[in-house]
C-alpha cells in the first residue's frame, strides 16, 4: 500500500462493482456530493453498471476480480486516491444522512483512532432483520495508509494499524436485484468457503485478523468458527445456528421475511458449505488414495 498522505480533513468512498445496474445508483445516489472523491473499481461488468455510473462525477476504473479481499487491496494500491480517509461501500449498500454527517464532522477533529466500526442494517424484502442478525460491526472507515484487507478469499475483513472506535450511526444494506441472484451469488460465495476450510494458510506473508473471544465483533465470530463451528459435525451444525438465531435471539418475532431470511442465510447457506466441503474433503482423499497406487 502506498505510504502517502491524503489531504487532511478529507474523504474517498470505494464501490466495488460487478453486474450492479439495479443497485449502483441507489449508492450513489446517496453519496454524491458528499466526498471529495468517489472512485469505483469494476470487475469487468457486461450490463449496464458502468452506463449508470458514467451519469456521476466519480473515477473508474476496472480489474479482473478473483476475490473480495485482493479486489480491495488493488483498490487501495492502484486508484488515485488523495483523501486521508477512506470508506469501503458496496454496490448494494448506502448511507443515510445522519451517518455521513457523524463521519464529516469527526474527520475535521483529526481523530486519534485510525478505523471505525460501523454497524450495518440489513433491508431484506422492504424489511429490517433485526433480530437474529443485528448489530453487525464492519471496519470499513479507516485512515489511508493505515489498513488492508486480511488474505482470506471469503468473508474478508480489515486490519486497521493502531486505534479503531465505532460510530454510533448505522449504513444500509438494501440489494435490489431480489432472491435468485442472491442464491446464485451465495453458491458461489459457497464454494469459496468450502475451499477456505481447506487451506492451510501456509503462503509466505499470509495475514488475517486476530482469534479472539473478547475481541471485537469479527474477532471473536473468528473465534467461535475456529474453536466451536469447526469442531462441531458438518450437516448438523447449520441445524443448531439456524435455531440460535431465529428462536434463541428472537428472529421469528420479524415476520415473514425474517423467516425467509434466516432459512435461506442461517440454515440453507451453511448447509450448502457444509455439502461443498464434504465433497471437497472426499475428492482430496481420493486423489490421495490414487496417487498412492501410482507409487
Amino acid at each position: 500500500m502506498s505510504d502517502s498522505e491524503g489531504i487532511p480533513g478529507t474523504l474517498a468512498v470505494i464501490i466495488l462493482t460487478y453486474n450492479e445496474e439495479a443497485n449502483i445508483a441507489q449508492a450513489l445516489d446517496s453519496v454524491v456530493g458528499w466526498p471529495n472523491q468517489i472512485l469505483i473499481l469494476d470487475s469487468l461488468s457486461t450490463d449496464r453498471t458502468l452506463d449508470i455510473a458514467r451519469q456521476y462525477d466519480c473515477h473508474i476504473a476496472q480489474n479482473k476480480f478473483e476475490n473480495y479481499a485482493k479486489q480491495r487491496n488493488y483498490a487501495l494500491v492502484h486508484l488515485p486516491i488523495h483523501s486521508e480517509w477512506v470508506l469501503f461501500l458496496d454496490a448494494d449498500e448506502w448511507l443515510p444522512d445522519a451517518l455521513k454527517q457523524e463521519i464529516s464532522t469527526l474527520i475535521v477533529t483529526s481523530p486519534e483512532e485510525n478505523g471505525f466500526y460501523i454497524n450495518r442494517r440489513l433491508i431484506w424484502m422492504g424489511r429490517w432483520i433485526r433480530r437474529g442478525y443485528y448489530p453487525s460491526w464492519i471496519l470499513r472507515f479507516f485512515r489511508y495508509g493505515k489498513g488492508r484487507c486480511e488474505d482470506r478469499a471469503v468473508n474478508e475483513h480489515l486490519i486497521v494499524e493502531g486505534k479503531t472506535g465505532q460510530l454510533r450511526n448505522d449504513f444500509m444494506h438494501e440489494d435490489r436485484k431480489g432472491v435468485t441472484d442472491w442464491i446464485v451469488k451465495h453458491n458461489g460465495y459457497a464454494t469459496r468457503e468450502a475451499q477456505e476450510l481447506l487451506n492451510t494458510h501456509s503462503a509466505p506473508g499470509y495475514k488475517e485478523i486476530d482469534v479472539r473471544l473478547f475481541g471485537t465483533q469479527a474477532q471473536r465470530k473468528r473465534w467461535l468458527r475456529h474453536k466451536v463451528w469447526n469442531r462441531l459435525p458438518p450437516l448438523i451444525r447449520p441445524l443448531f445456528y439456524f435455531f440460535y438465531r431465529y428462536v434463541l435471539r428472537g428472529g421469528f418475532l420479524d415476520g415473514r421475511e425474517a423467516f425467509i431470511y434466516h432459512f435461506l442465510q442461517g440454515l440453507w447457506f451453511p448447509m450448502l458449505i457444509d455439502v461443498k466441503y464434504l465433497e471437497l474433503k472426499m475428492k482430496k482423499v481420493a486423489d490421495c488414495q490414487s496417487s498412492k497406487g501410482k507409487v
